[in-house]
């Protein structure tokens, strides 16, 4: 079975992780927890994001508000994603006396937010209005 389908498994029962390797120090697993937390705040931040450029944003036009309103929402997505697939990567490797997992995720998030952040500075100086 392939690492990522495994991963999946896992998501929905994180009960069998306690089968591999020891228990880690709770201290680890419990910031473990709370980083996967802050990337759900994220997520939800950035969905409220792509909700408020839809719904605030009338006057964009269509395709302005539409664009920045899916990227700001198919990051959340995956961000949410993310979150969990981590968590049990990280929680996995501490188990079993591993390197934590290096990841690019949050490398291409934050591209991804800064495009939007970019996109939205543009239409605010040039007030590009449907």
């Amino acid at each position: 079975m392939s690492e990522f389908v495994r991963n999946v498994r896992l998501w929905f029962a994180p009960q069998e992780i306690r089968q591999e390797g020891r228990t880690p120090d709770y201290r680890f697993s419990l910031a473990n927890e709370r980083t996967f937390l802050a990337w759900l705040r994220t997520a939800l931040a950035l969905i409220g994001g792509g909700f408020a450029v839809d719904q605030f944003l009338p006057s964009l036009r269509w395709a302005w508000r539409a664009g920045l309103a899916l990227g700001l929402l198919a990051a959340g997505v995956l961000c949410a994603l993310r979150a969990i697939n981590h968590w049990v990567r990280c929680e996995r490797a501490m188990r079993c006396g591993e390197d934590l997992p290096a990841s690019r995720f949050p490398a291409v998030l934050s591209i991804a937010v800064a495009v939007v952040a970019v996109a939205m500075v543009v239409i605010v100086l040039f007030g590009w209005a449907g």
